[in-house]
């Protein structure tokens, strides 16, 4: 590999995850970088520095970063007269005062949901860049993901057109990436409701037809076995195929899209972990709920889904996959005042994957603690995939601040809530360790070129400086 021409950060850090507000018990295990990923940035001409023990809670061993060109030290010396401060957790407290003035953090830093240590990495003068605020810029999207959007967008042109679209009952049968793309776009035009089935439904489950229905599947990944699609022709039902409108006008729906429809100038977070995040969270609640509700077919269970974004999305692939028949995924008209009591009636498991617009924190919630008093059963499950803090609050009521691996869940009025800081840390740590680390040296050395200092950051990057530029 060719080294770079211009490295602003050539001293970098990988720290060790140890106690921090977020991090209490020093439970996070995972490490920024795996030791192929700092191979990859010792070879461009980066000088990187591992703490001793850094990758051992992920099976990364000392050795292996020492193969890669790292050069190993100790806790008191690895954050003196570095450039760059790289972990995955925010700092601890007492962390901040051994690094440099004007030296850079590059974290998870949710400035917003610690103030306090947000003033003092201020006052001393730490360049800090957030790694959950830096978004592809533009948006990228795959011809796959327009396919799904203008295919949706067919099916429901005439529903919209005639101002019937708030009547529909939208259903889409089976799940896969395509249909999840399909289901952001139907979310987003506010039909009635949203449901994903499972493709093993049979027709005389199905508990609506009709004119005021539309279900929609993909026949290049659903054996329908069960004849279901051909009963639905024989009543009043809306069908739509996505893979015959494809093979119809795909190539062309794709072209026009791109034509009107430049790129925005941001589009989804470069570091996540947000499909694992949903994962995770989903299957951490249907374990509750196992064992809440012991005598419950969890695939008759009545569980709903709020919002339909990367982390909601990551919540169905797990529902799904554990045979959930019917799952109620709730947008914006679903969850207004008046509507969401009847989603949350004898609800099963909620799973919160909607995040609030940051002035509406604390202010709006879309599950308050009155129902989890009055409509919510007990013994029920809620999940909260976006959690936050007493200063950044989540739009679950009853969650002050995300719960962490010490105590994962708590009870309010006979119903299970949770609200994990970290849920790929459930089951996936190893995995989105990896993932998290290939992200961050994208964004160091390839496509944002981060390394070459904060004079040049790009947009995408730009707006993750949440604390300086300080010198």
């Amino acid at each position: 590999m060719n080294k770079l021409s211009i490295i602003a950060f050539k001293n970098i850090a990988l720290v060790k995850e140890i106690e921090s507000p977020e991090n209490p018990g020093g439970l996070e295990k995972r490490v920024a970088l795996t030791p192929e990923d700092v191979g990859q940035l010792t070879a461009v001409g980066v000088q990187v520095f591992v703490e001793h023990g850094a990758g051992l809670g992920v099976d990364f061993e000392d050795d292996e970063y020492l193969k890669n060109g790292a050069v190993m030290q100790k806790e008191d010396e690895i954050y003196k007269d570095k450039d760059m401060i790289i972990k995955l957790k925010g700092p601890s407290l007492e962390s901040i005062s051994k690094m440099k003035k004007g030296c850079t953090l590059f974290c998870m830093a949710h400035f917003h949901s610690f103030p306090d240590r947000a003033k003092i990495l201020e006052n001393n003068q730490i360049n800090v860049i957030a790694m959950e605020e830096i978004f592809e810029s533009p948006k990228a999207q795959t011809d796959e993901q327009i396919l799904a959007r203008t295919a949706m967008a067919d099916a429901l042109k005439s529903f919209i057109d005639n101002e019937t679209i708030g009547d529909l009952k939208i259903f889409v049968i089976g799940r896969n990436r395509r249909l999840s793309g399909a289901i952001r776009r139907a979310g987003n035009r506010n039909p009635y409701s949203l449901n994903l089935l499972h493709k093993g439904v049979k027709f005389e489950e199905l508990k609506e037809t009709g004119s005021e229905t539309l279900y929609f599947y993909d026949s290049a990944d659903f054996n329908d076995s069960n004849g279901l699609i051909e009963k639905l022709k024989e009543t009043n039902s809306n069908i739509f195929n996505l893979h015959e409108f494809e093979l119809k006008s795909g190539n062309v729906a794709i072209a026009d899209y791109k034509k009107s429809h430049p790129p925005l100038e941001f589009g989804l977070r470069r570091i996540q972990c947000l499909h694992e995040t949903g994962q995770a969270g989903a299957r951490y609640g249907i374990k509750l709920l196992k064992e809440n509700k012991p005598h419950l077919d969890i695939r008759e269970a009545k569980v709903v889904v709020l919002g339909y974004g990367n982390v909601a999305q990551g919540a169905m692939h797990e529902i799904y996959d554990q045979g959930f028949k019917n799952i109620n995924i709730l947008g914006r008209t679903q969850t207004a005042k008046d509507k969401i009591d009847f989603w949350l009636k004898d609800v099963d498991l909620v799973v919160n994957g909607a995040d609030l617009p940051r002035e509406l924190r604390g202010i709006t919630y879309l599950v308050s603690n009155d129902h989890l008093k009055r409509v919510i059963p007990k013994g029920s499950v809620v999940i909260d995939l976006v959690g936050g803090s007493e200063t950044n609050r989540s739009a679950i009521e009853s969650v002050l601040s995300c719960t962490f691996l010490t105590e994962p869940h708590f009870i309010k009025d006979e119903v299970t809530v949770s609200a994990l800081w970290g849920w790929p840390m459930l089951g996936m740590m190893r995995e989105s360790a990896i993932k998290y680390s290939s992200q961050i040296t994208d964004v160091l050395i390839r496509r944002e070129k981060l390394i070459e200092g904060i004079d040049t950051l790009t947009a995408g990057v730009k707006r993750a400086l949440v604390c300086g530029p300080f010198e």
